[in-house]
């Protein structure tokens, strides 16, 4: 049995921001979160053309912006015009998008926590992982608490452990596939973060068996979470921001 790190971050985080009360990855939705007692955020970061990190979940604009096609196809310069609230709601209407820089101030500012899921554009996985990882280095240098990294993308996490591998990784799962374990244990990960139906008081205990910490996403109803706390699961990231007391 592998002795865990100590494990700085909250159990609960809140979904890019505020889940969908507020348009998602923006410095409102963040804001949002913060009113509702939130001190840990998850965000998606990705790279514009010209090796920009900025905020966005999707590969395409269309969704969660007035812009069409690939973002990380376009310059930062085109990006940062683009209208990423109005989809949301008319409260919202000119919200733009933020680097990730944009996002640490903030978060620097307030004392509050960080998961940067690291969202690249496809082809893009080992750059947009170095990258990432660079920049959060720099924006967290002599921050006592820095930001955890998390990928569904196995060379995304390798990159960002070969350029900064002192800053902490998790690996994602949506399946609990053949040597997930030891695929997370090779990226030397400090957390596994599962569609929370994986987890079941076996896998829970592997996790914590080999060291690491186990987090679930996306968890917005109350016997889930009940659930997963009674599993000894270590954090939980959620949408309902207004349902869940991060004190609670």
């Amino acid at each position: 049995m592998a002795e865990r790190s100590p494990w700085p971050y909250p159990r609960w985080v809140a979904h890019r921001g505020a889940g969908k009360l507020a348009p998602e990855n923006t410095l409102a939705a963040f804001r949002f979160g913060a009113a509702h007692g939130y001190r840990m955020f998850e965000c998606d970061a990705k790279l514009s053309a010209d090796g920009v990190p900025f905020l966005m979940h999707d590969a395409t604009l269309d969704r969660t912006t007035n812009g069409r096609g690939i973002g990380g196809e376009q310059p930062w310069s085109a990006l940062s015009q683009l209208d990423a609230g109005g989809w949301h709601s008319r409260a919202f209407a000119g919200e733009p998008l933020p680097t990730l820089e944009n996002l640490a101030r903030f978060c620097l500012a307030n004392d509050y926590l960080l998961n940067i899921e690291i969202k690249p554009t496809p082809g893009t996985e080992r750059e947009t992982g170095e990258v990432v990882a660079r920049e959060a280095a720099r924006l967290w240098q002599g921050a006592a608490i820095p930001p955890l990294l998390t990928s569904f993308q196995v060379e995304s996490l390798r990159g960002a452990a070969a350029v900064q591998p002192e800053l902490p990784r998790g690996l994602l799962l949506d399946s609990l596939r053949k040597g997930w374990l030891e695929a997370a244990l090779d990226l030397g990960c400090q957390a596994v973060v599962c569609n929370h139906a994986l987890w079941d008081a076996g896998t829970v205990a592997q996790v914590h068996d080999a060291g690491m910490r186990s987090l679930s996403y996306t968890v917005n109803d109350d016997w889930a979470a009940q659930r997963l706390i009674a599993l000894g699961t270590d954090g939980i990231i959620t949408d309902r921001v207004d349902l869940f007391s991060p004190a609670g």
